[in-house]
């Protein structure tokens, strides 16, 4: 359903609709590897996506996990160390 506000992304249960398309989109292709190849892989990641992306209050584990990893891995941290010394005086 679209939001109340029409300024937010459209939810349809607890997805956005785009997380809807790719696991829809997802699970086509891992039933097709499953039938065609016996891999379950695809599948698993499917599941675990589908998982992780539901949203309780506009967000999700998947935001989360985003987030830490621009923050300990892919952003450069930058630090001051420094001695303020016009507050000591």
């Amino acid at each position: 359903m679209y939001p109340d506000n029409l300024k937010g992304k459209p939810v349809l249960w607890l997805w956005y609709l785009q997380d809807i398309g790719i696991i829809g989109v997802g699970s086509i292709i891992s039933v097709l590897c499953i039938t065609r190849a016996n891999f379950y892989l695809p599948m698993a990641c499917i599941t675990a996506y589908g998982f992780l992306s539901i949203r309780f209050d506009d967000t999700s584990i998947l935001d989360f996990i985003k987030y830490a990893c621009n923050f300990f891995v892919l952003q450069q941290q930058y630090y001051v160390w420094q001695k303020d010394s016009e507050k000591e005086a």
